[in-house]
C-alpha cells in the first residue's frame, strides 16, 4: 500500500483539491468476497465515512452481483468465480455500518458508472468531484476513475484507500490514473481537507 505522502505527490501530474459542496465520495465493491483484499485498507475507510458523515459529504457504496453466471457476460467468461446477488459474498462488510439512508449502489461490471443510477444521482447534488476508493485498484477503481473522467469529472483517487491483489498492480494502476485520469490522494490529506470544510 502506498501510504507515503512524498511518494503519492510524486506521481501527480495535477495537484488538485476537492471542492467543498461539489464532492462525493465512492467507495467501491467493500464486500465480504472482497475480504482479504480489503482488510490492509479498512481502517483508512472507516474514518474517511466517519469523517464524510460528520461533514456531511455526500458518499455512495457500489455492490457488484450478478443474478446468475448465465445473465454475467463476458466478466463471467473472464472471471470463473463471481459474486452472485444475495450470497454471503455479496455483502457490504458490517464493520463499514452501512445506515438505512446510505446510497448504494449496484452494479455489474467495473465501471459504476455502467447501467446504474450513480451519475444520475451525482448530477442531482451538483457533484463535479469525484472520491474513489475500495478494490480492486486496478480494476473497478481505476475503470471507474477512467468513466468519470470521460464524463468530465474531477477524480481523486484515494492511493492508500484502494487495494488489490498485489503491489505491482497496485502501483502500476496507480501511475496510469495520476498520468491521465485522477489526482491521487492519501486517506489522511482527504481528511485534513475535509475537517476545514
Amino acid at each position: 500500500m502506498i501510504d507515503s505522502e512524498e511518494i503519492i505527490q510524486s506521481l501527480n501530474t495535477h495537484h488538485w483539491v476537492p471542492n467543498k459542496e461539489k464532492t462525493a465520495i465512492l467507495l467501491v465493491d467493500l464486500q465480504e468476497y472482497f475480504r482479504g483484499i480489503i482488510n490492509p485498507i479498512l481502517d483508512n475507510l472507516k474514518r474517511i465515512i466517519n469523517v464524510a458523515r460528520e461533514a456531511g459529504v455526500p458518499f455512495f457504496f457500489t455492490q457488484h452481483g450478478h443474478e446468475s453466471v448465465e445473465e454475467s457476460g463476458i466478466l463471467g467468461q473472464w472471471w470463473p468465480d463471481l459474486i452472485i446477488k444475495g450470497s454471503d459474498d455479496a455483502l457490504l462488510l458490517p464493520e463499514l455500518e452501512v445506515r438505512e439512508d446510505d446510497t448504494v449502489i449496484p452494479k455489474a461490471t467495473y465501471s459504476a458508472f455502467h447501467e446504474t443510477e450513480l451519475e444520475a444521482k451525482l448530477i442531482e447534488l451538483g457533484i463535479e468531484d469525484v472520491v474513489i476508493g475500495g478494490v480492486m485498484t486496478n480494476l473497478c477503481c481505476e475503470t471507474t476513475a477512467r468513466d468519470a473522467f470521460v464524463r468530465d469529472y474531477r477524480v481523486f483517487f484515494l492511493a492508500d484507500g484502494t487495494s488489490t491483489v498485489s503491489e505491482d498492480l497496485h502501483l502500476a494502476s496507480l501511475k496510469n490514473i495520476s498520468y491521465g485520469f485522477a489526482t491521487l490522494i492519501s486517506c489522511s490529506g482527504l481528511m485534513d481537507i475535509v475537517k476545514k470544510w
